[in-house]
């Protein structure tokens, strides 16, 4: 067993490098890109030797919409990760402990939900939020992501809480405590790290959403960080170093969100993957 094992182990390393080169590479050439010269970028010579400049994250910084893209990346994913976590977190632990057909039901409808293809609720969406008054608002944007994310919410977060006994929540119950303390003293805290796993994925994704952010933002001037990346690539030509450096200013609050709870993530995805 341990001689297969340790020959595996090779096999592993070389896949983990390939993988490590598939993701990685891109995000240098990224990195790259954004310490050129546009004479640099488009010049049939370029190489991976030149001479580096920060012009073009000065140019991004002295962008006036780049303090308010900011802002507003951070406002709607903060606010889609509250409402998300917020409703997901009683909803999980409802199918997680329910024992009937209803349960079953519901978690084949948040799959089918996940299935449906994200432009097939641009029109439905919109018209709603426009009848609400909510177009290039951040309340409604919000709502979007909310609703495209909390299917994903719910069915991670489940299998945390169904790995909680329940001898551990009867006990309570024969102690004399009610279902809202079971559900706050004890199925919470025992969840915690699925639950901060959840968040900081969340957080992840609504950042970088970009379709409903450029379909529900009417006004450019309210465009999160997804958006105004996208707005470089104009009908004069792409000033592709500033878009690249944009997306290094873009990629800094995900890569520190990513490494505070890197711990979290790994171990957390792993025991909801098997539970």
């Amino acid at each position: 067993m341990r001689a297969r094992v340790r020959r595996r182990e090779p096999v592993a390393f070389a896949f983990r490098i390939v993988l490590y080169l598939i993701y990685g590479l891109p995000l240098l050439w990224i990195v790259l890109t954004s310490l050129k010269s546009q004479a640099d970028v488009i010049s049939s010579q370029a190489t991976i030797l030149f001479a580096p400049t920060g012009a073009s994250y000065l140019s991004a910084l002295a962008d006036p919409q780049f303090a308010s893209s900011m802002r507003q990346s951070g406002v709607i994913s903060l606010g889609t990760t509250i409402v998300c976590v917020a409703l997901a977190i009683p909803m999980a632990y409802a199918l997680a402990r329910i024992r009937s057909r209803i349960p079953v039901i519901v978690l084949a409808v948040l799959v089918v939900l996940q299935m449906v293809p994200q432009t097939a609720n641009l029109i439905p969406l919109y018209t709603l939020l426009s009848q609400w008054g909510l177009l290039n608002a951040n309340a409604g944007l919000i709502l979007a992501d909310s609703a495209l994310l909390l299917p994903w919410a719910v069915l991670l977060l489940r299998p945390f809480f169904s790995s909680i006994p329940e001898a551990i929540e009867e006990a309570a119950l024969i102690d004399g405590a009610r279902s809202w303390r079971q559900f706050f003293s004890i199925a919470l805290p025992l969840a915690r790290n699925g639950i901060f796993t959840v968040t900081a994925i969340i957080f992840l994704v609504s950042w970088g959403e970009f379709l409903y952010a450029v379909t529900f933002m009417v006004d450019p001037g309210n465009y999160p960080m997804s958006a105004l990346i996208a707005q470089q690539s104009g009908a004069f030509g792409i000033d592709w170093p500033k878009m690249m450096a944009l997306a290094v200013a873009s990629a800094v609050p995900v890569f520190v969100v990513y490494v505070a709870s890197y711990r979290l993530l790994r171990t957390g995805l792993t025991l909801g993957a098997v539970k």
